[in-house]
């Protein structure tokens, strides 16, 4: 039985059918460009370091080298380094949502003086990256007393995602129909309830698109940790690739089988809440 794609591919033009050809070729094309680095770390870690820098793009040939990623995870280190992990982008991803909602709730339901202006000012934010502002950013650390604290990376991570998350959850509200606001107050809740008991629950997959991006981006986040923590027992998992660099070299084999580990919690996390990335960030189904 044919279905109604290859139907109505075949009742397409010649121009149709290339065009569209053309954007599937396109399309794998970009997945093959995003899952083939993945591939290759994962088939490098199960190499050794010799077979790897021989022939680094090559399946394995000979035995599989399990204990790349077994010796990883017996390690003691390893465990340190994702407790640290765990715990900044815990406190990052709490800390940005707990800030961004109340502060898009502010911007999309509110009235004040000067709420234009401030969020121009909130949303310039944007436009500048950790790495252009890292000289201001150690010093101010450094005069916090936070240098090789993982508060230190804590905070400055949740400053500069603070614009963006603002942004996505302040779309999604403004969605949100002004009848169910008003219908609330009736019912004597007041606009904290109203934010609390209403809107929260309603905005869950923004929440949830918001709560992605950031456990991402603190899972993986190698620069800041690098400039900020110098203790070895702060570091977390992107910094704990330094300790497979010997004197003279790198056993990249292992370093191959750290980094597809590292990619595991951060994957699992995206497939079970890349649907609501795409609700969030389209604003979701409400509409005022």
């Amino acid at each position: 039985m044919q279905t109604s794609e290859s139907f109505s591919f075949k009742r397409m033009s010649n121009g149709q059918r290339f065009f569209t050809l053309l954007k599937y070729a396109v399309l794998i094309f970009l997945v093959m460009m995003i899952i083939g680095p993945i591939i290759m770390v994962v088939l490098a870690g199960m190499r050794t370091n010799g077979e790897f820098q021989s022939r680094p793009f090559d399946i394995p040939r000979g035995e599989i080298q399990w204990g790349n990623f077994t010796g990883i995870l017996e390690s003691d280190t390893f465990w340190v380094a994702a407790r640290n992990s765990f715990y900044i982008t815990a406190a990052v991803t709490i800390i940005n949502l707990s800030l961004a909602s109340m502060l898009a709730f502010a911007f999309s339901r509110l009235t004040f003086f000067g709420k234009g202006i401030i969020f121009n000012i909130l949303s310039f934010g944007l436009l500048f990256p950790t790495v252009v502002a890292i000289l201001p950013i150690f010093l101010q650390i450094r005069d916090l007393g936070l240098i090789n604290n993982l508060w230190g990376v804590i905070f400055p991570m949740v400053a500069f995602g603070l614009p963006g998350s603002v942004i996505i959850l302040r779309s999604f509200f403004i969605a949100i129909p002004n009848e169910l606001e008003d219908a609330s107050y009736i019912d004597g809740c007041s606009t904290f309830g109203f934010f609390r008991f209403i809107l929260m629950p309603i905005s869950r997959p923004a929440l949830m698109a918001v709560a992605t991006l950031n456990v991402v981006g603190a899972w993986n986040e190698y620069f800041l940790p690098l400039l900020i923590l110098n203790d070895p027992n702060k570091w977390p998992l992107p910094l704990g690739i330094m300790q497979f660099q010997g004197q003279y070299g790198t056993d990249w084999a292992r370093v191959m089988a750290y980094v597809g580990i590292l990619m595991v919690p951060a994957i699992i996390f995206y497939l079970f809440t890349e649907r609501f990335i795409v609700t969030g960030l389209t604003g979701g189904e409400l509409k005022g």
